[in-house]
This record gives structure tokens, C-alpha cells and sequence, in this order.
């Protein structure tokens, strides 16, 4: 079982003590997030988890649990996302200098190949077209050169509330011509490979296949295997949207749990209720948010 921690929130950044205690306690409780009286518990043990993929901004609050995660036998890899962006755009990031550090700190401790770098999303808008992102590309790369081997990089999609959220602040999305666009991904791909690092697309819908991307997959079970020796299935997920070449995994986060507040998020829906969820988050519960217990191991619902 591959576990993914997780495309809902940050929890390397706000929930790694939460996480800890439950890769201690060998479980978690996961309610279904269209069904909130329907909770999975899944196991967390090393002997059940092949492997734990990381989605994060920040992991510098886990950076000092890595060697214990290790010694209990757990193997994982990090998607780590790396944009530099208007400070309206994503206003809980920290200053980008601090962000490089955590990047390379992190990569000094598990080396680069399992540190995976997002450029994601690309949001093209007024202030950020594509001069922006090949010259904003060019300096992150040069700053990661050695610190990973792999960078995934995706259009924004442009769900209905991220379009709300950008005009809120008055960013206006872009079409740019095909040419452009074209040509910006070329040279990307370009950009990457002089740096040591492999341009891979995510959920390629934008083409990227054919402007020098490798179609990628966020949760890749083929990289699994290569790192850690395993055996994983290499079929993708068919829950996820068509495109997504992920594997399947188990995700153990949930929605509305990141108050980072960045306008092109999709996993959250409301930021005000994020930073309440936080504020009001247990550390020692069984989940994520509030408290939702498993049932127990004699009903039928019960997954070991």
C-alpha cells in the first residue's frame, strides 16, 4: 500500500506532530469525505505501507523525525512545491530563501532522487505570463541544481473557485496564444535537463508530452520500485481524473485543513474554515480534524 500524506493539506508543514503520534500508534482514521459517518481506518505500519509519498511547501517541523521514521522501517519520498509567486497569490509562504533552505536541507537528508520538485501550477495571468515563469523558472532551477533529479510541472486547472479567488484579487487568467505557450515549455524542459533534473508533466492535458516533458506520475510506483527495491503495481489510479497516471494510494489527509491561502488551491474551499480547523486541530486524535473513530475491528466496515 502506498500512502499518501496528502493532496488535501500541507501536513509535513502544519500537522507533523499529528502525524507522528499516528505513525507511533500504527494507524489512523480517515472519514470519507463525501460521507462523514462512513471512517476507514488504515494502518500505518511498515509492515503494511510500502511507502509514503509527502505532499509539502514546508517540511522543515518533520526535517527532525526523518531518522526516526527510518529506523521504523518506513520508506517515502517528497513532492515538494517550489513557486514564487506575487505575495497575493500565496500569502502564507514564507520568504523564498527560507523555502530554497528547507529544499536543500531536506535533500541533504534523504538525497536528491527522493526529493521531487513541483513547479506547480503554472498560473498565467497579467503579471505572470510567460517571461515570468521562464525567468522565475531559471532562477529556481539554478538554486535546486544538485538537490533533486526530477521536476513536475502542470498548468493550473481552472476550477470555478480558483477563477473566483484570482479575481478577488485582481489577477486576471491568461489564454495565451498556443505559440507562446509552446515555446515557454520547450524552454522549461530546456532549462531543467542543463540542471541535472528530469522535466516530467502532470496529468498532461496541456500537450506537454510533445514539448520535451516525460509524462510523469505524482505518486509513481515505477520511482518507487527503482528507490526502494519494491514490487508495486505500476496501473494507475482509475479514481483519480482520467489524465492522472498516479498509482493508486490511500490518502490520509483531509479538505479544508491548509490556511496557507493560496488563490489557486483547489483542495480547499474555504480559508476561514481552514484556519478555524487548525486552531481548533488535535494533535492526539485519531484524525486529521475533529475526531472520527474507526468502527470497531468486529463491524464489517472495518479495514485492518
Amino acid at each position: 500500500m502506498i500512502v499518501s500524506a496528502t493532496r488535501r493539506a500541507d501536513i509535513p508543514a502544519y500537522y507533523s506532530r499529528w502525524f507522528m503520534n499516528r505513525i507511533r500508534a500504527g494507524w489512523c482514521a480517515v472519514p470519507n469525505p463525501f460521507n462523514s459517518r462512513q471512517v476507514l481506518r488504515v494502518d500505518l505500519s511498515p509492515e503494511r505501507v510500502d511507502a509514503l509519498v509527502f505532499w509539502t511547501r514546508d517540511p522543515t517541523p518533520l526535517l527532525g523525525h526523518l531518522e526516526e521514521l527510518a529506523s521504523m522501517g518506513h520508506r517515502f519520498v517528497f513532492q515538494f512545491t517550489l513557486v514564487e509567486y506575487p505575495p497575493c497569490m500565496h500569502p502564507g509562504m514564507k520568504p523564498l530563501p527560507a523555502r530554497l533552505e528547507a529544499f536543500r536541507r531536506l535533500a541533504d537528508a534523504v538525497g536528491p532522487e527522493r526529493v521531487l520538485w513541483r513547479y506547480d501550477p503554472v498560473v498565467l495571468t497579467g503579471e505572470t505570463g510567460t517571461d515570468f515563469h521562464l525567468k522565475g523558472f531559471e532562477i529556481l532551477a539554478r538554486a535546486l541544481e544538485g538537490s533533486t533529479r526530477r521536476v513536475t510541472v502542470s498548468l493550473m486547472e481552472p476550477y470555478r473557485k480558483t477563477r473566483a479567488r484570482m479575481a478577488r484579487i485582481g489577477a486576471h487568467l491568461l489564454a495565451p496564444e498556443e505559440h507562446a505557450l509552446a515555446g515557454m515549455f520547450t524552454s522549461i524542459a530546456e532549462l531543467a535537463r542543463s540542471r541535472g533534473m528530469e522535466p516530467v508533466s502532470c496529468a498532461d492535458e496541456a500537450g506537454l508530452a510533445g514539448l520535451g516533458f516525460l509524462p510523469g506520475a505524482c505518486v509513481d510506483a515505477l520511482l518507487l520500485n527503482r528507490l526502494f527495491s519494491l514490487a508495486l503495481p505500476e496501473s494507475r489510479d482509475v479514481s483519480q481524473r482520467p489524465a492522472c497516471r498516479c498509482a493508486k494510494s490511500t490518502d490520509i489527509g483531509m479538505y479544508d485543513a491548509c490556511p496557507a491561502g493560496c488563490a489557486y488551491c483547489y483542495a480547499t474551499q474555504d480559508f476561514v474554515r481552514a484556519r478555524k480547523a487548525l486552531s481548533r486541530h488535535d494533535p492526539d486524535s485519531p484524525s486529521l480534524l475533529g475526531r472520527f473513530e474507526p468502527p470497531p475491528p468486529q463491524h464489517p466496515l472495518f479495514t485492518p
